[in-house]
């Protein structure tokens, strides 16, 4: 496949939808709406407990969401970027919790840009069925970045044994398998690891987003299987990273819709002064910028997603100025819906704090919007 595009394809971005697209739009939301219901995300945030695995298990087995982009030899449906982007923004509008981002935003793309079959072989059929939960414990620091790695990978036999911590790890707390990044004798390399694996201990974090199982890992002398060679490792993870930018960046539009939803709603119901608040002008620019945000993130995610499945050498600055865009929109929209909704958007019954919460958490996986400038400047060698 050819990675030079024409600057009309570039300015298109590929991404018109054809009707399966808004087919699979359509389903999607209707599943979100019959199954998390945002009395449901309330609920899940009041009273936290682990993610229903019967509920997991159901949308592999009725809409097999977790296999979309899992090629089909692997018991996927094959899809790329452009399609999983979609069930991402509907998660996010539905502020859907569980492992979906982890498993299948960051350890799927992980696991396919590591070149060992025999692993993919192995976990790829697992998680498209629905049988595996998976996430990523990357570098502990808050940058996209491996060569700050600080857990250590030393040989056993035919093994490996790891020594670390890992001090935050998405959906941690509900996983089956981790993917360990740690630092071998001969470089950086990644690791699976059982989550029943003796010497691991997980350690349920509070957090500041209430629908996600975060977790602390402490790994002593934990046996580990490698995946991959040392030189797939810094490749494939800076390109399993962008897919995980792509769907954190997803799931943010999705949050900004639903929020200026929410925002235009209340503001036609609410009335002051005689008249209903939207007709204020400070109401209608908030709700105005709100939509440019929307549809602005809207284009970045689409273009990166697109480029990103062509290949493209454009992709990884596209990837870096979608995740510093669609960040920073979403904290702002997040925050202007609260301050609409007056003192109804500071209450705890209120959803609306339950977005905000969603938003900043999210904002900082694997560094905030000022690191993913830093990326942009560097990947279009400013």
């Amino acid at each position: 496949m050819s990675t030079v595009l024409t600057a009309a394809e570039v300015a298109a971005g590929g991404v018109a939808l054809e009707p399966e697209h808004e087919a699979l739009r359509e389903t999607v939301r209707r599943f979100t709406a019959e199954r998390f219901p945002e009395s449901e995300a309330s609920r899940l945030a009041a009273a936290p407990e682990a993610f229903d695995r019967a509920r997991w298990q159901m949308m592999a087995n009725e809409l097999g969401l977790q296999g979309l982009a899992i090629p089909e030899v692997y018991g996927g449906a094959g899809y790329g970027w452009v399609e999983q982007r979609l069930v991402f923004h509907e998660f996010g509008r539905a502020l859907v919790g569980g492992p979906y981002l982890a498993t299948v935003g960051f350890a799927v793309p992980a696991l396919l840009a590591c070149g060992d079959e025999a692993a993919m072989q192995e976990y790829l059929p697992r998680i498209a069925a629905g049988k595996l939960i998976a996430t990523v414990a990357g570098p502990e620091s808050d940058r996209p970045d491996v060569s700050d790695v600080r857990t250590s990978a030393r040989r056993s036999g035919d093994g490996y044994l790891l020594d670390g911590v890992k001090p935050t790890v998405l959906d941690g707390a509900e996983a089956d398998l981790f993917l360990v990044v740690a630092r071998a004798e001969d470089g950086v390399r990644l690791f699976a690891v059982e989550s029943a694996a003796p010497g691991l201990t997980i350690d349920r974090l509070e957090s500041l987003d209430l629908g996600r199982a975060f977790a602390r890992l402490t790994l002593k002398a934990v046996p580990a299987r490698p995946i991959g060679t040392v030189d797939s490792v810094a490749q494939g993870f800076s390109e399993a990273m962008d897919r995980f930018s792509i769907a954190i960046a997803a799931e943010q539009t999705g949050i900004i819709d639903r929020v200026l939803q929410m925002s235009v709603e209340h503001a036609k119901m609410r009335v002051q002064f005689n008249r209903p608040i939207g007709s204020f002008q400070a109401i209608k620019h908030a709700c105005a910028d709100m939509s440019l945000a929307l549809e602005s993130c809207r284009v970045l995610v689409e273009q990166a997603a697109w480029l990103a499945d062509q290949g493209s050498p454009l992709a990884p600055a596209s990837v870096a100025a979608t995740r510093a865009r669609c960040a920073d929109e979403t904290r702002k929209a997040t925050y202007d819906c609260i301050h609409l909704h007056g003192g109804l958007g500071f209450t705890w019954e209120h959803p609306a704090h339950l977005y905000f919460r969603r938003a900043h958490s999210t904002a900082v996986l694997l560094g905030g919007p000022e690191v993913y400038r830093e990326e942009l400047a560097r990947r279009i060698r400013l």
